[in-house]
């Protein structure tokens, strides 16, 4: 399975859906709030390739964005791949 991360706030709706996708996915991810710590939130805009908004999510590294890119990668059918799930 691999690392899949999610840097996120606790009340934007984008993450939620985002986070309630790998959930329905069966997927686990490492959760980083950066509403609190702004340096957390730099570190995540540099990892980011300078994007600023939440979520930003990461699969083994890879910056794949944010809630609207890992929704339009599901329908397009190419997340479950980078997630490691067969069809």
């Amino acid at each position: 399975m691999p690392k899949v991360e999610i840097y996120t706030t606790p009340t934007c709706p984008y993450c939620m859906a985002a986070k309630a996708l790998l959930s329905r996915k069966g997927i686990t991810f490492e959760e980083t709030d950066v509403s609190r710590d702004p340096d957390l939130r730099v570190a995540m805009t540099q990892r980011a390739g300078g994007r600023r908004t939440v979520p930003q999510i990461f699969i083994d590294g890879q910056h794949v964005g944010g809630s609207d890119d890992i929704h339009l990668l599901d329908r397009q059918g190419k997340l479950d791949d980078l997630l490691g799930i067969s069809a």
